[in-house]
């Protein structure tokens, strides 16, 4: 293909997976040379570029990422793709900062990369600054023909025009200066645009009826009711001092609400001996935590790189996985998927708890021919193998050491307690012992469970992707009980935040509410309740509530001026699935076809020029929220890991009307 002489198209949305989007035109214009030819590229988001809403480098260092310095990137590393004009890793970036900081950086900025390490969790404020650097980088090394044009502005349409064109409206209301010196303040600007790149982000969502409820009676009654946010957009200091604060959710966005409450009081952990301790500031409020589960996602491993290395998927592999699409079979989760992968979580735990406690197991060489021979394969379906697997279990190993793979992720289940003091005790022990695992790391038999799941997680974002799974078992099995799993087991927090959990309730500064918490008010105490049915002594009660969840990531429901439009006007629409009863449910993403991904409007014909990357694609991807993972030293190297920086390279050649670079392979 020929590059058109003049391009113009238009990135909304300028947070890392816009910057991608940025970084592969200008790299696959580089590789083409285009003599002659011009791309003008139109970037529109109300924040700075490059960080985007959620990595601001100006918010509080005591927001941590969920993965160490090693992990992340925004430059591709796959030789098969045009190469990057400019940028480097996160963790390239930061060495380099070590050496030769950027004469910009602030003093708060050069004082966490001084002693940054590579395993270490940076906080989401210096990975923001990295974003922002990249983007800098990029548009400093712009090759020629191109050029870039800011809007730090709302895209709040983009309407399909009769020569199939874009225009593209901006409020007027955060117009650059120039655009106000040309008097295009009154009526806001519009661009007319070759194509258009949905880059959107998290985006704000509208309350369920539950929460608007609270929100309402909030109102009613005096109370505080703080809904599903960007931490870093939240005013802590609303939260008085010495009172009680109900927080619903204890995933990753509760600890970001624990350490503004806490340490961003002015409170210390310091080291105790073999435990920490919590030294109180006295601006803290008393922490009322409650989710489904009743405790917090299990804690990280410690581990030299992202995946265990003493786990190698030996079921859910690629080989295994490639059958069905030679037999044209869409795999169902529960039947074909979950079993491969269930064995390989098992076949994890069995073979660590013999290296590492061998005194819980009998006869170890024969346990281990007996276990490779019950796991075996033999059919795809849950049948006869797990029979014949818990026979052997039950022959070689201590009662008291065998895996309860789904009980992992629920530790209070079954049991019951006489006062919120009894579970209080009861979460501190789950997460002294979580945290002591997690030290442990490759050596500790449950943690290996986990990195089996780990490791499957990643086959299975391809597995995905790439071809498909059934609608029933998207609705039922994936999204219906495994992704709650999988969440609660390997997407934990550093062990840190276990360990300072457990010092704060030692403190008294936290306790729990219990698991299956139902949330009310009781209007004539003008209080917010909480309260378990399986934790006795009453329901706890706070005149404050705070949301510690993510806005809803759902297309229909989220807040945007632009979706709205492009819905209402019928260039997207929510992709809908089949129940196995035949019912039609209406999935959390957009209608998409592949590759690259472009929208389906409602007339089912695909919106040719637009272009969808991100989290509106959670309706045909899975875990759309992880960042593109850099080349790892050691271990497996998985298509899922840069998926995204694919995805912004087929986007780019695309609109730069060149052909596909060759795809990779689907599952490792």
């Amino acid at each position: 293909m020929v590059i058109s002489q003049s391009i113009r198209t238009a990135l909304i949305g300028a947070g890392p997976r816009g910057t991608s989007v940025l970084e592969r035109l200008l790299a696959n214009w580089s590789a083409a040379r285009p003599a002659g030819a011009r791309l003008h590229i139109d970037v529109i988001d109300p924040f700075p570029a490059g960080p985007g809403h959620v990595w601001q480098p100006g918010q509080s260092r005591l927001y941590l990422m969920n993965t160490q310095s090693f992990y992340p990137t925004l430059i591709p590393e796959d030789t098969g793709l045009a190469a990057p004009v400019a940028g480097t890793t996160f963790d390239r970036w930061r060495t380099a900062q070590q050496h030769s900081p950027l004469a910009g950086l602030s003093d708060d900025e050069r004082a966490e990369l001084a002693v940054l390490g590579s395993g270490d969790f940076p906080s989401r404020a210096i990975y923001g600054r990295y974003l922002r650097s990249t983007f800098e980088e990029l548009l400093a090394a712009l090759p020629d023909g191109v050029t870039v044009e800011m809007h730090q502005a709302t895209a709040t349409a983009a309407r399909r025009q009769p020569d199939g064109r874009f225009e593209v409206e901006l409020d007027a209301v955060v117009l650059d200066a120039v655009e106000r010196d040309n008097g295009e303040l009154d009526g806001g600007v519009s661009l007319t645009v070759d194509s258009v790149v949905l880059a959107l982000g998290h985006l704000a969502s509208r309350l369920s009826p539950e929460q608007r409820e609270l929100q309402a009676a909030a109102a009613q009654f005096g109370l505080r009711y703080l809904p599903p946010a960007v931490p870093a957009d939240v005013d802590w200091s609303v939260i008085p001092a010495q009172e009680p604060v109900l927080v619903r959710g204890m995933g990753l966005n509760f600890f970001d609400v624990m350490g503004q409450l806490t340490e961003g009081r002015g409170g210390k952990f310091v080291e105790a001996g073999d435990a920490l301790e919590y030294l109180p500031s006295g601006q803290e409020p008393f922490i009322l935590a409650a989710s489904r589960r009743g405790t917090p996602y299990r804690s990280k491993a410690t581990l030299a790189g992202y995946y265990p290395a003493s786990v190698t998927l030996r079921y859910f592999t690629g080989k295994a996985l490639r059958r069905f699409s030679a037999a044209g079979i869409v795999p169902a989760f529960d039947y074909d998927l979950w079993p491969l992968l269930h064995r390989d979580a098992l076949w994890a735990y069995y073979t660590t708890l013999v290296r590492s406690q061998p005194d819980t197991v009998q006869d170890h060489a024969a346990f281990l021919k007996e276990l490779d021979e019950a796991l075996h394969p033999h059919a795809h379906g849950t049948g006869r193998w797990e029979e014949d697997f818990n026979a052997v279990v039950g022959r070689h190993v201590h009662p008291d050491s065998r895996l309860n793979l789904r009980g992992l992720a629920a530790p209070l289940a079954g049991r019951t307690f006489a006062s919120r003091a009894e579970l209080d005790a009861a979460v501190v022990d789950y997460l002294d012992d979580d945290a002591r695992r997690s030290a442990l790391g490759e050596n500790d038999p449950v943690k290996m469970a986990i990195g089996a799941l780990h490791h499957g997680r990643a086959v299975l974002k391809s597995v995905v992707a790439d071809g498909g799974i059934t609608d029933e078992s998207w609705v039922a099995g994936l999204r219906g009980w495994f992704e709650s799993l999988v969440e609660g087991l390997a997407s934990g927090p550093p062990a840190l935040r276990a360990e300072q959990l457990a010092a704060l309730a030692r403190a008294g500064i936290v306790s729990f509410v219990g698991p299956d918490p139902k949330f009310g008010v009781a209007r004539g105490k003008r209080a917010f309740t909480a309260a378990s049915p399986w934790v006795h002594g009453g329901a706890a009660e706070a005149h404050t509530l705070v949301e510690a969840l993510a806005p809803a990531n759902r297309v229909a429901l989220n807040e945007s001026p632009l979706l709205e439009q492009l819905l209402a006007d019928g260039l997207v629409r929510p992709r809908t699935m089949m129940t196995v009863e035949g019912t039609p449910v209406q999935s959390s993403g957009l209608d998409v076809r592949p590759h690259p991904y472009r929208p389906v409007a409602s007339n089912g014909e695909v919106t040719d020029g637009m272009y969808v990357l991100g989290l509106q694609l959670s309706a045909v991807q899975w875990g759309t929220a992880i960042a593109a993972e850099a080349a790892q030293q050691a271990g497996p190297v998985y298509p899922s890991g840069q998926r995204t920086l694919r995805d912004a390279d087929e986007i780019a050649r695309a609109i730069l009307g060149l052909p596909p670079n060759a795809s990779s392979s689907p599952v490792a």
